[in-house]
């Protein structure tokens, strides 16, 4: 393979949440040849009203923020990441695909984000990013959403305990929505 090869888009097309999107990926962002088990395990979960406020915290491409975009088609959706090329490559996503209510921004999770509260938060946590930057987030979360407002996440099913007892804690419930083979989404309401 030669490198112009390699460096080309990866271009697949998605069914989610029954509408269809077109996505350009590249090599180095996560899963860039499809939707992984676990982002498409907590797209099938989430509870997204029409005018909602969204937030997809690490959004990658892009997968999670354009569903919910759809779902909430008269409300705003933001997507973040700390990866200037997942960020580049989901803005294009966003254009690509005709979605007007989204804004995507560079940000390590809420640290640029402006004030503001959601009504839902998602997020496909990494599981190799330490207990510490995952409590900081969890916590960061809780103080950006609406009274009522929800906290899903999707992770690998060995951080399961860590959620359910950190959610217990700084959220004061926790909810398991849906347990895959690997993957576990759960939900914290504020």
């Amino acid at each position: 393979m030669n490198l112009k090869k390699l460096k080309r888009d990866t271009v697949f097309n998605a069914q989610l949440r029954g509408f269809d999107f077109v996505f350009h990926t590249t090599w180095g962002l996560f899963c860039p040849t499809s939707i992984d088990k676990g982002t498409s395990l907590l797209i099938d979960q989430l509870d997204v009203d029409g005018g909602d406020t969204c937030l997809d915290l690490g959004c990658g491409y892009g997968p999670i923020g354009l569903a919910m975009a759809r779902l909430s088609n008269s409300g705003k959706i933001y997507m973040v990441d700390k990866d200037f090329v997942a960020v580049e490559y989901a803005q294009k996503n966003v254009e690509n695909n005709g979605l007007q209510n989204c804004e995507v921004l560079l940000s390590n999770a809420f640290s640029h984000l402006p004030k503001i509260q959601f009504d839902v938060i998602a997020s496909n946590l990494p599981g190799n990013v330490g207990k510490e930057l995952l409590r900081i987030i969890l916590l960061e979360a809780r103080a950006h959403l609406q009274p009522n407002g929800k906290f899903y996440v999707v992770t690998i099913s060995g951080l399961r305990e860590f959620i359910k007892r950190n959610f217990k804690e700084i959220f004061g419930n926790y909810r398991k929505v849906k347990q895959g083979r690997n993957h576990t989404v759960a939900l914290a309401i504020r």
